[in-house]
């Protein structure tokens, strides 16, 4: 558990090598253990790979809850929002002492991947956006639903005024959420994207950054069990293909 003035965030770290930092799928409920499995069924096989175990033989791999997520706490403050995540990331990485990392992101996670480039674009060496979010036409009051079911989850512990402009500040934004087009368009670091195929995940979106990023590569066809082990060395090759002074 790492804390920080009244945050705690709980992490856990496999292998060796360069660092590997995971931002967990879940939407505002990112949390390392929905890697391995749902909560809701434990025992149905998710259409990932599990990062922490399949790439901890070459990276060291750190997974961590996002703040009110999992055994993660935190306060909730009116400025809460994707630079918020962001710094935690980045006190995270201080606290172990990690200069630069590779990222890898889930759903959520994807814009939180970007998130910490933006906010730190020097440390993160290459990303990978597993089933990037993003905004349509008709899905931003899915993204609002999904936060208010996690707020009444957490509890009363902000007034309501606090909760609607911290909801806002995360989707009521356009794209990706955390980070602007423009941004994408000038991003210099490497990034693998393994797009989604539903409301939440939406292809196009996957697409759009692959399109707009100078350094993109689009894998449109990667989940499901059948697929793991191509997946599971399409991702490893792409990180030590990147990795500073990689052999």
């Amino acid at each position: 558990m790492f804390e920080r003035d009244e945050v705690a965030l709980y992490y856990e770290e496999y292998g060796a090598g360069f660092p590997l930092l995971l931002f967990a799928p879940g939407g505002m409920r990112s949390e390392l253990q929905l890697w391995r499995a749902r909560p809701e069924a434990p025992k149905e096989k998710l259409p990932w790979i599990n990062p922490m175990v399949d790439l901890a033989d070459r990276f060291r791999v750190i997974g961590f809850d996002q703040r009110n997520a999992g055994r993660s706490t935190a306060p909730v403050m009116p400025a809460d929002s994707w630079p918020r995540y962001a710094s935690d990331a980045v006190a995270l990485l201080d606290h172990l002492g990690l200069e630069k990392t590779h990222a890898m992101g889930g759903c959520i996670g994807s814009s939180y991947v970007l998130g910490l480039i933006q906010a730190a674009p020097d440390r993160v060496v290459a990303g990978v956006l597993q089933n990037p979010i993003g905004l349509t036409a008709d899905n931003r009051g899915d993204f609002y639903g999904m936060f208010d079911q996690w707020a009444a989850a957490i509890g009363s512990r902000a007034p309501e005024s606090t909760w609607a402009a911290f909801r806002e500040a995360m989707f009521g934004g356009d794209f990706v959420f955390s980070v602007s087009r423009q941004f994408v368009r000038q991003c210099e670091v490497p990034l693998l994207v393994l797009s989604g195929d539903d409301h939440f995940h939406p292809p196009e979106v996957a697409r759009e950054l692959a399109e707009l990023a100078p350094r993109a590569e689009l894998v449109e066809k990667w989940a499901g069990e059948e697929m793991k082990p191509v997946t599971r060395e399409k991702i490893r090759a792409f990180l030590v293909a990147h990795t500073p002074n990689a052999v």
